[in-house]
């Protein structure tokens, strides 16, 4: 029984590996990347992000380290209030993903 316990445990271990490679970054840590030039300060990565659906508003963001790079996650709703879901690297603000929400 105890080798089909470890079995299991090194296969949960092994499963939930790649979720602990992302991590949500708070104000604080946010803001010292920011000011320390390490990424693009926020206005310009919500800049970049409305200029790929004009007129859109911000609705939300955040910011989280995934592998080593930092992701800027924001949710945009667009003048037809369509929401839209977009990832920037925030040390340049070349958008990665950019797909609309349903």
């Amino acid at each position: 029984m105890n080798k089909l316990t470890a079995l299991f445990a090194t296969a949960a271990l092994a499963a939930t590996a790649g979720i602990a490679q992302a991590r949500d970054l708070g104000p604080d840590e946010a803001l010292k990347l920011r000011d320390a030039g390490t990424i693009q300060s926020f206005e310009k990565l919500n800049a970049a992000a409305v200029a790929k659906h004009p007129g859109a508003t911000v609705e939300e963001t955040e910011l989280e380290e995934e592998y080593g790079r930092y992701i800027y996650q924001v949710e945009l709703r667009d003048a037809q209030g369509v929401k839209w879901d977009l990832e920037l690297d925030a040390t340049n603000g070349q958008i990665l993903k950019d797909h609309q929400d349903d």
